[in-house]
């Protein structure tokens, strides 16, 4: 048995290519069924994200999988195979494996450490298997990912940072307040980076979210998807007292809170901390409000520099996490290995044992009658002949289990003592 991983993800690929060869979830049955008409297949399964299109093939011996692969693909999508080329790659037998779990662990994604890509994998994996791509191989192969993922997380900090600017807004704000829990939230011009950041506060347990925009339609359609409040624009200072945290993101070409607002509205709140998430270019909100007391203002160059300092320590979490990762490949590959070995293994002791009894048969006539304790004396003297002989070669391939020459040896066996002939 082979096993490949082929396709291309956003190092390989621009955004076009990857959008042209994606596979919709509505049409992955289909594409699953034509994938197992494949000659050679064996088991497989189609993982197809925004930032990656893989294959996953087990075929037989005799087939090229990778062949198979370009021609799936091409086929599929409607391209020519040599269109293909220039954007693929691919990954055999334990390469495949190392790669799987890297995936799986989140290591090859676009932002290391992202969560999404685990259950992306499961998903594709429930799908293969639902539609009977996946059996015994693959699903040893697969479990042992997810397994691996998990404990990739379980003992590193690969995914305990933010490393986005909406979300690292958050984790700053989890600092200043301790619990976000019953905070009052103000967003101030409907983007879609403040969108974000106001989800992630809700779920963080934030009270209540008001939504202010200079278009009111927009204000609404935002305060409807977080059962928020609207705050009519020209009367937003108003209601700043009663909010601990704004985030302002409009695009007015001057400051929309000015050190002297700020001053009188930290006033009205008895100097009780308030923070200020200014994401809009150009500032909605002038620097030297940062000068004053119970204020915490951050910008976007603020948050990105939180945000690269997060992206460092996640890089470096991830070579303890490619350690995990080197030590599980060996370990499966081991395993996978020994498991290749027991076949060959049964076959020879059931082929000599045929052939004892065989040559029993032959020379019993020779013998006359016997009684029943020299029955058991040849039966054991022939056996002890027969695993006398097999003991060196079957020890052999259960040291060698796992190892390169492993294959060599299960074949020079096969040959010579004729299995399977």
């Amino acid at each position: 048995m082979k096993l490949l991983v082929a396709g291309l993800n956003h190092r390989t690929a621009p955004l076009e290519v990857r959008e042209k060869l994606a596979f919709p979830e509505s049409g992955l049955p289909r594409a699953l069924t034509e994938l197992r008409a494949l000659n050679g297949f064996l088991e497989g399964l189609i993982l197809s994200t925004c930032n990656r299109v893989e294959i996953v093939l087990a075929s037989d011996d005799g087939a090229d999988p990778r062949s198979l692969v370009d021609r799936f693909l091409a086929h599929t999508h409607r391209v020519e195979p040599a269109w293909l080329g220039p954007y693929l790659y691919s990954f055999e037998d334990r390469e495949a494996i190392h790669h799987l779990f890297r995936v799986a662990a989140s290591l090859d994604s676009m932002v290391v450490g992202e969560p999404q890509i685990l259950g992306q994998l499961k998903t594709a994996f429930a799908a293969a298997k639902e539609c009977g791509a996946v059996s015994g191989f693959l699903e040893s192969v697969l479990t042992r990912a997810f397994a691996v993922a998990k404990r990739v997380r379980s003992e590193t900090d690969i995914g305990k940072s933010a490393v986005s600017v909406s979300y690292a807004a958050v984790e700053l704000a989890r600092e200043i307040f301790s619990s976000l829990k019953g905070k009052r939230v103000l967003i101030v011009g409907a983007g879609k980076m403040s969108e974000l950041a106001a989800r992630h506060l809700r779920r963080s347990g934030c009270a209540g979210i008001a939504v202010t925009n200079r278009t009111r339609e927009r204000a609404a359609e935002m305060a409807r998807l977080f059962e928020g409040t609207i705050v009519e624009y020209d009367r937003f200072h108003a209601a700043l007292p009663e909010m601990d945290i704004v985030i302002t993101s409009s695009g007015a070409p001057h400051y929309l809170l000015t050190r002297e607002q700020v001053h009188k509205v930290l006033a009205a709140r008895r100097n009780r901390p308030m923070f200020l998430i200014d994401i809009a270019v150009p500032r909605n909100v002038e620097p030297t409000v940062n000068e004053l007391d119970n204020v915490f203002l951050y910008d976007i160059d603020d948050l990105q520099r939180v945000v690269d300092q997060n992206l460092r320590g996640r890089l470096k979490e991830a070579e303890q996490a490619e350690e995990i990762i080197s030590e599980e490949v060996d370990r499966l590959v081991s395993r996978l290995r020994t498991r290749e070995v027991v076949p060959t293994i049964v076959t020879l002791q059931e082929q000599l044992e045929q052939i004892r009894l065989a040559e029993i048969d032959r020379v019993r006539g020779k013998l006359g009658a016997l009684t029943p304790q020299q029955e058991e004396a040849v039966a054991a003297l022939t056996r002890g002949i027969v695993n006398k002989v097999a003991h060196g070669s079957i020890a052999e391939l259960r040291r060698n289990a796992g190892k390169p020459e492993g294959e060599l040896l299960i074949d020079t066996v096969r040959r010579l003592f004729r299995l399977g002939d």
